[in-house]
């Protein structure tokens, strides 16, 4: 009972920090880190993979492609943004996209939008429609501030702010070793079991959000929204052996992620120009 009430003040405190809506859905979001945070340590940890693994170079017919689809999808969120009376959303963004060379079957997107697709997921993406999938799923969850969502859900969870306390930069300077840990378990590197398993509780809703909004965006960017139930009936096969591909690992079940998709391509059309001119269409 003395926990619960001495992180009252930090609840309340963190809901006036943040008042904060994921976009499209609406979903009201608990937030006790700045964007501004977040992108910086996102900077660091995105340069230091770069430094770290093999990026095809830009000049290659993939990773031309990989660069093209993500600069569509990073345009087509800001005319969301500006079209929707809210141009500044993206500020401190800096897009950048690489393709990397690995067989794993996975791509993402850090806050700030920092992303790379690995070269292992382009037999199953197939084409640009499929890679829009992915890369739309992806941006949105920077988009979404899901990973500031879960930073401030444990930060909570293992007490790395006291009493009153918000901010990424307070728990650094006071917990430094114990707030690294907790940004390489929220963003996939290995971290204690535990912790593990209570951010991930709300991993599965999160992804069917990122779903929601990357069929908006690639629609906006002119890809046909359809092309998503191809792709995702695709991944399921893969998803079916013993070992399925780390982009599974918090999604919903094939059955649920296609039905939900299925459910939201009537509203993603409304966005959808074959010719890329993207445009937000209303009723």
């Amino acid at each position: 009972m003395k926990r619960i009430l001495l992180y009252i003040p930090l609840v309340v405190a963190g809901l006036v920090w943040a008042c904060s809506s994921v976009p499209i859905t609406g979903r009201k979001q608990f937030l006790l880190v700045s964007d501004d945070e977040m992108n910086s340590m996102a900077l660091t940890s995105y340069k230091q993979f770069l430094d770290t693994n093999k990026v095809i170079s830009p000049t290659t017919q993939q990773a031309a492609m990989v660069k093209k689809v993500g600069d569509k999808i990073a345009r087509a969120a800001q005319q969301y943004f500006e079209q929707t009376g809210n141009p500044n959303y993206l500020q401190g963004y800096q897009w950048q996209t690489e393709l990397v060379q690995s067989s794993e079957v996975n791509a993402w997107c850090m806050p700030g939008g920092k992303m790379v697709v690995y070269t292992g997921i382009l037999p199953v993406t197939q084409n640009e429609a499929g890679l829009a999938v992915v890369m739309g799923h992806e941006v949105s969850h920077a988009i979404a501030k899901h990973g500031a969502e879960r930073m401030s859900q444990g930060m909570i969870a293992q007490g790395l702010l006291a009493a009153g306390q918000v901010g990424l930069g307070i728990a650094m300077k006071d917990k430094p070793q114990a707030t690294q840990n907790l940004w390489n378990t929220v963003f996939g590197v290995a971290a204690p079991a535990g912790a593990q398993l209570t951010l991930l509780a709300n991993g599965r809703g999160q992804e069917s959000e990122a779903d929601h909004l990357g069929l908006i965006f690639m629609s906006m960017a002119g890809y046909d929204p359809n092309e998503a139930v191809s792709f995702w009936g695709r991944m399921a096969k893969l998803g079916s052996g013993s070992k399925p591909p780390k982009i599974l690992s918090t999604h919903p079940t094939d059955e649920q992620r296609i039905a939900d998709i299925k459910s939201i391509l009537p509203e993603a059309l409304k966005y959808y120009k074959p010719s890329g001119s993207g445009g937000v269409q209303r009723n």
